[in-house]
């Protein structure tokens, strides 16, 4: 059991409007009483030499009680059957199922099958084949002993006898077939209650097995030997009880029976579909057109699609609560933990000229990103600043990120909210950052809700899911619309509405790097979930197997969206072009910054500006983004200012280069690596400004105040955005 902070919590969602409803979800550590205050987040940053930690009680708003308990997480994926198959007392049956493994793992259940009176686990590991079977007070075990060969497929099957007693434990593929035998008491057998895949345990399931299954099924014959491992042998297809066919549903958490009895099921904490089978050949590369060839699903013992705790308090959000960041700070003796959300305006209302794109998808793909870096310095500087205590690489039980991996080295494709985040927290350090204070994501946003605080300018709040929920309806009343420091993962339908926003009049400020990157999916059905398939091109933390491109959730092609012909610069004008190390440079203004109609743009800003700041140290920093015609900038775009020669640990994205020495552009790779800021308008009366850089907002802050070039620069283009 891996360990967990002494409180720990997630909301039903992350946004809702005045009459509406959070829900809250906490565990802890050890029982007790929990008081709850509802803060207004202003600055996430603990830097002591930054604006600090802002968290400001909201007037009006009575202290929540409720008693705490501790609450299991139930993470790992299976599949479970409520209802087993139809034998006779002592009719012979089987149980069998293909499998597939990258490598090495210790034995765990690929089926099980419980009753009163009956327990039997089908197993499987680096070293063979297992099964364990228990009728009545009968116990019997049986272990192959010969290694299932990595990435390839193998059959294994149990077969029994009542009649007899006879065993047999069985497994074939990469051109062998091994059996073992042993015997149990003759007489009926007891009736199935339930079968589970994956796992064992019809109630809490345990032992989860990582690695893809295929074709479990179930018949009513004693089946010696199966030479073949993808099809059944003739006496085992003539005698089926249950054949449960993942080829059926993809993208769902139904199971599908295609025996006689439609013992269907349900899939727990969303494995991995979409993923090519035994029968995969290689002429199909989507699930869609396909589905037969991907079969398979991908079980993970570290799965989690939703903690399933109780409701631990629910928040009813008064009429007129201002929209804005908020959080509720759980206390108890033990900790704290704070619950970020977000209060949007009432629908179809604004109540700000400016409106902030909260990121949360984002968020959610990095949710729980284990970097390894918490060392000893790290946590030096955590105690010494009060920032966020917990992070993923000592606390794993809430399941890691879509940068991370599973435990036999898969990539992680689904992401959900429905669990502590700890890396969406006030204060939360992602890196020990040498010249700023390491932040991303959600406290890095907070450099700009805190400047927009400085500056005296009223804004709303709405979030990725949000946008996504409701299109371009949600975004049209506002005469500005700010994005985040990484709006990096986006579905179409947000790209939609943010260009129906851009071309319709609206004026759409891009404050990040690496921007509006990655294709995600979502479903409907389960909008707490997204996935992403690293598919060819671009920087990955993993990368897709081949053939399992297409999201499951959508049956759309994943990756990058410039791989789909919707590269970022065709909506903002620039597009990543070079990562580094958390470590920033200036800008250089450029001469179009010197036109007469820029002149509003660059007034009061220097020929050179952004050498400080909380971000590395620097306004163009981290990932970096240019403008590229060929890819969309439009011919009227100015490019205003330039990034100066990056930090040595800088790259060039692998999507610009064709070799080590030749780039989609023809420029030489290093000259790729750059970060630009542009400015542009469209026919219909919108306008764009974006700065190309995930390390801007850091520097809006001067080492004194939320003042200097950085500001002056963004204050000139908002204001004149929002009389425009």
């Amino acid at each position: 059991m891996q360990a967990v902070p002494p409180v720990a919590g997630y909301l039903d969602r992350l946004s809702r409007r005045p009459g509406e409803r959070f829900t809250a979800h906490v565990s802890l550590r050890d029982p007790a009483p929990c008081r709850v205050r509802i803060l207004r987040v202003v600055s996430g940053d603990p830097n002591p030499a930054g604006p600090g930690l802002d968290l400001r009680p909201v007037p009006g708003l009575e202290e929540i009680r409720f008693e705490g308990r501790h609450q299991p997480v139930p993470i790992g994926s299976c599949a479970m059957v409520r209802r087993g198959p139809r034998f006779g007392a002592t009719e012979p049956r089987c149980w069998s199922a293909l499998v597939w493994m990258r490598g090495e793992q210790a034995a765990a259940t690929v089926l099980s099958a419980e009753g009163e009176g009956l327990a039997l686990a089908l197993r499987a590991g680096t070293a063979g084949a297992e099964a364990e079977v228990t009728l009545g007070t009968a116990t019997c075990c049986l272990a192959m002993g010969v290694a299932l060969a990595p990435r390839c497929w193998h059959r294994l099957w149990l077969s029994h006898d009542p009649s007899t007693g006879r065993l047999l434990l069985g497994q074939s593929g990469a051109g062998t077939m091994e059996t073992a035998e042993a015997s149990l008491p003759t007489g009926p057998a007891p009736t199935t209650d339930g079968v589970v895949v994956a796992a064992r345990g019809l109630e809490a399931p345990r032992d989860h097995f990582t690695g893809k299954i295929e074709a479990p099924m179930a018949t009513a014959a004693f089946v010696a030997a199966w030479p073949e491992p993808q099809d059944a042998p003739a006496e085992a297809a003539a005698a089926l009880r249950a054949a449960w066919d993942f080829s059926r549903g993809i993208g769902t958490d139904t199971v599908h029976d295609a025996g006689p009895d439609g013992l269907h099921g349900v899939l727990v904490n969303a494995p991995t579909q979409a993923v090519v089978g035994a029968h995969w050949s290689g002429e199909e590369s989507c699930w869609r057109h396909a589905p037969g060839d991907y079969a398979a699903i991908y079980f993970h013992a570290d799965d989690l699609e939703d903690c399933r705790w109780a409701p631990s308090f629910q928040f009813d959000v008064p009429e007129g609560m201002a929209s804005g960041c908020y959080a509720f700070h759980i206390a108890t003796e033990a900790g704290e933990d704070w619950l970020p959300f977000y209060i949007l305006p009432p629908r179809r209302q604004a109540t700000a000229a400016v409106v902030f794109l909260a990121s949360t998808f984002t968020y959610q793909a990095y949710a729980n990103h284990a970097r390894g870096n918490a060392d000893e310095a790290y946590q030096a500087r955590v105690a010494a600043w009060g920032a966020y205590p917990h992070n993923p690489d000592q606390y794993g039980a809430y399941g890691i990120s879509t940068y991370n991996r599973h435990p036999d080295g898969s990539g992680i494709a689904l992401s959900s909210r429905l669990r502590p985040v700890l890396t969406m927290r006030p204060g939360f350090l992602t890196f020990n950052d040498a010249r700023g204070s390491g932040l991303r994501h959600y406290p890095a946003d907070t450099h700009l809700l805190a400047w927009l605080e400085a500056q005296g300018i009223p804004f709303d709040v709405v979030t990725d899911e949000d946008l996504d929920d409701e299109g371009a309806a949600l975004i049209a009343p506002y005469r500005v619309l700010l994005t985040g420091t990484h709006p990096e993962y986006h579905t179409g339908r947000m790209l939609d509405a943010l260009t129906h926003y851009r071309d319709h009049g609206g004026r759409l400020v891009y404050l990040g790097g690496n921007g509006f990157y990655w294709r995600i999916a979502r479903d409907p059905a389960r909008p707490h979930l997204i996935e992403v398939r690293r598919a060819e091109g671009g920087i990955r933390a993993w990368d897709a197997e081949p053939g399992e491109y297409y999201h499951q959730l959508d049956g759309q092609l994943g990756g990058l969206w410039r791989r789909n012909r919707r590269p970022p610069q065709a909506l903002v004008g620039v597009g990543f072009s070079a990562q580094g190390l958390f470590e920033g440079t200036s800008f250089r203004c450029l001469p179009a910054a010197h036109a007469p109609e820029h002149a509003w743009i660059m007034e009061g800003v220097p020929e050179e500006f952004g050498d400080t700041g909380l971000s590395g140290g620097g306004a163009a920093g981290f990932e970096l983004d240019r403008a590229d015609i060929r890819l969309g900038t439009p011919a009227n775009a100015a490019i205003l200012a330039r990034s100066g020669p990056p930090p040595a640990s800088f790259v060039t994205v692998p999507e610009e280069l064709l070799s080590h020495v030749a780039t989609v552009t023809g420029e030489r790779p290093r000259d790729l690596q750059r970060g630009e800021i542009v400015y542009f308008t469209v026919p219909g009366g919108g306008a764009v400004f974006s700065v190309g850089s995930i390390t801007f907002c850091g520097s809006l802050w001067d080492g004194r105040a939320f003042a200097g070039p950085v500001s002056r620069l963004l204050e000139n283009v908002v204001r004149r955005f929002m009389a425009a």
